[in-house]
């Protein structure tokens, strides 16, 4: 299939950002190492958001050194050389010029010179932001570069003393999308609406899990995306109250609830799409009351959202739809502000109503700073996911509701204008959603 045209990714603008940020420190990003199966057989492999988000590189092998104090040498790369013997295997390289070219870098060299040349690049900068642990090369870089400094600190002046998170310098940026990464995620949420939308008619009586997951992430891969942007959630009847349900091998049984979450990722951008779905059959009237009541709550939700709202009023809004109807249900006693205060909707909605979404599915970014929630901005994307779970055990609430779990969830950007929901194609309803489901 054509992949739409897309943005170009402003790596170079990014990259002056984060150097503008480093003052007289330096930044060190490594690729994501290969992950093994077993023996020889590898996973496919997933770059390093952070690497990839100021880069573009995608491969393994690669570090990334970037120096805010420096003149010169400002963005220098450690990559693979060609060999011929390893790319009979994983394919072709691109000579060292060719990289210096094709990824703006001031200077590249052969990632088997980094423990060598990386100590001279970070001499002069007074801190090294890297996440400790990342890589074992870079780790015995990183101390052996503080170790240095401390020597040469007190007499020459320069001499990193300090190590800190790569997240104080990026998080921020990678909060807000640029209209790149905006097209990205919108192709995102269009590929996995039209997968959800052909995935559904496998959702019938009989039918195991996995069939639906595996018309979702075909569907995915059909349409241009990498692939599911996380492992792929089918859980019918009591195994929706699992909210990380990974398994997808028990039978839909007829009047199930099927609860489904996924999502595409396309050029890296994740999508997350849940819908609650009725397998034919009959469903009773609890049932189909407590599809409402969070059906109620996603309305509300996505009400609260909007440029210069903050994001704990979006959860709070879905919490008081909750709420009210758990009273309804007859599942708790009081009054609204008292189910709120006590926080008795706590069982049956254990789970925060957003996370942000990007280059990973729970990207990153404070929900909360020093002054309280986080103030929504435009280019700000994340979820919006109310949900209701009753799962066995439980007395208090109407018996044919124990073992059911309810989750509807959409993908929303923040606009200068107010908000776009990205996923908003597909339906919410218990209705439209059992029109789309396969027969029984």
């Amino acid at each position: 299939m054509t992949q739409p045209a897309c943005p170009p990714i402003p790596h170079g603008e990014r990259r002056d950002k984060v150097l503008s940020r480093l003052a007289e420190g330096s930044l060190i990003l490594p690729a994501a190492p290969v992950r093994h199966k077993n023996a020889d057989s590898e996973y496919r492999y997933r770059p390093d958001s952070e690497l990839l988000y100021v880069t573009g590189w995608s491969d393994p092998g690669c570090v990334a050194i970037l120096r805010g104090f420096a003149d010169e040498d400002r963005y220098v790369l450690f990559v693979p050389e060609r060999d011929a013997a390893a790319e009979l295997w994983t394919g072709p390289r691109r000579d060292l010029e060719e990289v210096r070219a094709a990824f703006g870098a001031d200077r590249v060299f052969p990632a088997g010179e980094f423990a060598e040349r990386a100590p001279g690049l970070l001499a002069g900068g007074d801190r090294i932001w890297y996440r400790l642990g990342t890589s074992r090369v870079c780790d015995r870089v990183v101390r052996e570069a503080l170790r240095s400094g401390r020597r040469t600190r007190p007499r020459r002046g320069t001499g990193p003393c300090l190590v800190g998170d790569p997240g104080a310098v990026l998080d921020d940026l990678r909060l807000r999308k640029d209209q790149a990464e905006i097209a990205r995620m919108r192709e995102a949420a269009r590929i996995s609406v039209a997968a959800f939308r052909d995935a559904l008619r496998s959702v019938r009586a009989g039918a195991r899990e996995w069939e639906v997951e595996a018309a979702l992430d075909g569907g995915f891969r059909r349409r241009g995306a990498n692939g599911p942007a996380f492992a792929t959630i089918v859980a019918a009847g009591a195994n929706a109250c699992t909210l990380h349900y990974a398994a997808n091998d028990s039978r839909i049984r007829a009047g199930d609830l099927v609860l489904v979450d996924a999502g595409a990722e396309f050029d890296f951008y994740a999508a997350d799409i849940s819908r609650t779905v009725p397998a034919p059959g009959p469903l009773p009237g609890h049932r189909r009351e407590a599809h409402e009541v969070v059906r109620r709550a996603h309305r509300a939700a996505l009400a609260a959202c909007g440029p210069g709202r903050q994001l704990a009023g979006v959860h709070e809004a879905a919490v008081r739809a909750i709420a009210g109807g758990l009273v309804e249900l007859g599942a708790v006693r009081g009054t609204v502000d008292e189910v709120v205060e006590e926080k008795a909707y706590h069982p049956f909605f254990p789970h925060s109503t957003s996370h942000w979404l990007g280059l990973d599915t729970h990207d990153v970014g404070d929900y909360k700073g020093a002054h309280g929630s986080v103030v929504l901005e435009p280019g700000m994307v994340f979820t919006v996911e109310p949900g209701l779970y009753f799962p066995s055990g439980g007395r208090s609430w109407a018996s044919e509701l124990v073992g059911t779990g309810i989750r509807i969830e959409d993908v929303v950007l923040i606009t200068e204008a107010g908000t776009e929901v990205l996923t908003g194609g597909l339906p919410t309803g218990l209705e439209a959603l059992a029109d789309m489901v396969g027969d029984g």
